[in-house]
């Protein structure tokens, strides 16, 4: 199969410029002006942004999660990615605490092999960090090509390593060559503020917001700098939220330490004040929670700045029904909300067109950063021969209204109802097959396939 990109104004995230892209097979053969080829589809893009396919290296589909699972399959989650721009995702795998990271990868596998829609990987979640976790890092890394490894430092009980753990993971992680990543956030002072407000019979999703306060996030943040600057090992943070956190972070490049940091789309257009909406509020819980005005701007700087790499969704939906689960006590609500849809076009009208990033970093940050960090670059994550040809093509000037009535999420409400955006995905390329065109899905289930990943350099 062989695809002809005509007349588009091509971004990566360094450079700008007018040219046509040849497609043959799976990989970008060609890029020049006035390209002559004998090509199978011809897409004439003049007008048109022709961009990376964007990676979404946060979400959780089909996941086990609060007795329940998160409402998106690996095949509606990365079908509603692909109309959204989003070529590549990257899922977690659960380590559940007493059982190894083979019989949760066998899991996930027997989820998502053979019905993905996009291409996808996985990052390792390690929950009980033992002398048999250890031993099984190296085949991880190795043999499966996973070689990011998650940890909490909340939800005790159940997902929640100490910091004993968290020191021998780093240790081992960093000797194979894989990078840990984390959820940074206090979980025992979170898990008393959350016994104090039920105590006092306040219910409602905003205290879920004042459970988790900023230094909560801060101080976890901080921490987990510190831990990976003395074991050596590349360090990542989630969905960093505020003010307080990212300081942490700017802390630690002081004495020249690289943590990398990831945000979500989230975290930079809404902010706390949905949480005095009644339980409509559920919508918006997520932790970490939504943060103030302050965080927001801090945030958008942070991209500016090189401290914020990536913007992600943490995209866990769960069905209004499944949030009712927690309408009188705030922490049964399922945690989680939808975006995987949303982020590049999100991104695109909120940062791009209101000049708080460039069209280069808005690529760097949605498509060419995950890919470096996480072991998939140059294959993924720019448009280059030999590439994969993955590409979007963005008419810069459409508008579109976000509804839950029109999205391709698996889930029957959308935290951004409503919200115009300028800036339409009109057609999306997956491994040189026109997978997206007129709002029309063109891959079948099982088209996606399973990216192995690179060991972690520790540099973008």
């Amino acid at each position: 199969m062989s695809l002809l990109i005509k007349n588009g104004r091509i971004i990566t995230a360094t450079d700008d410029y007018l040219a046509d892209i040849l497609v043959e097979g799976e990989q970008v053969a060609a890029i020049g002006k006035e390209l002559i080829a004998d090509a199978e589809q011809t897409i004439d893009a003049a007008g048109m942004l022709v961009m990376p396919g964007g990676i979404d290296p946060h979400v959780h589909l089909d996941m086990p999660f609060m007795g329940t699972f998160s409402s998106d399959t690996h095949e509606t989650g990365t079908r509603a990615a692909l109309f959204g721009g989003t070529t590549t995702v990257i899922d977690f795998v659960l380590q559940k605490q007493g059982h190894t990271l083979r019989e949760a990868l066998d899991e996930w596998n027997s989820r998502a092999r053979g019905t993905t829609v996009g291409d996808y990987s996985f990052h390792m979640a390690v929950t009980d960090f033992n002398p048999g976790t250890k031993a099984e890092i190296k085949t991880m890394v190795e043999q499966e090509g996973i070689t990011s490894f998650k940890t909490f430092m909340a939800y005790k009980g159940a997902l929640m390593i100490d910091d004993r753990q968290m020191t021998a993971l780093m240790q081992e992680v960093r000797q194979q060559g894989g990078m840990v990543t984390v959820h940074a956030t206090n979980g025992d002072v979170i898990d008393y503020l959350v016994a104090k407000h039920l105590a006092e019979g306040n219910v409602s999703p905003l205290y879920h917001y004042l459970s988790q306060p900023e230094v909560t996030e801060a101080e976890a943040s901080a921490r987990f700098t510190d831990i990976a600057n003395y074991t050596g090992c590349p360090a990542y943070i989630v969905h960093l939220t505020c003010e307080g956190a990212l300081n942490a972070v700017r802390n630690a490049t002081r004495r020249n330490q690289k943590v990398y940091v990831e945000t979500c789309i989230q975290y930079l257009t809404l902010d706390a004040s949905k949480y005095d909406q009644g339980f409509e509020s559920a919508k918006w819980v997520m932790s970490p929670p939504l943060r103030e005005l302050k965080d927001q701007e801090t945030l958008w700087a942070g991209i500016n700045q090189g401290l914020v790499n990536i913007v992600a969704t943490d995209h866990c939906p769960f069905m209004w029904k499944q949030k009712l689960m927690g309408e009188n006590n705030f922490s049964k609500i399922p945690n989680g909300h939808p975006a995987i849809e949303n982020r590049m076009e999100l991104l695109f009208s909120e940062g791009v067109n209101k000049n708080r990033i460039t069209l280069n970093k808005y690529v760097e940050v949605a498509c060419t950063n995950p890919a470096k960090i996480f072991g998939m670059f140059p294959r993924k994550g720019t448009i280059a021969i030999g590439s994969d040809a993955d590409i979007i093509i963005l008419d810069p000037h459409e508008k579109h209204t976000i509804s839950a009535a029109t999205h391709h999420m698996n889930v029957d409400y959308s935290a951004y109802e409503g919200w115009e955006l300028t800036g339409k995905v009109k057609t999306v390329v997956l491994r040189g097959k026109v997978a997206i065109d007129n709002n029309e899905c063109l891959v079948a289930k099982g088209y996606g396939q399973f990216i192995k990943r690179n060991k972690v350099s520790g540099k973008i």
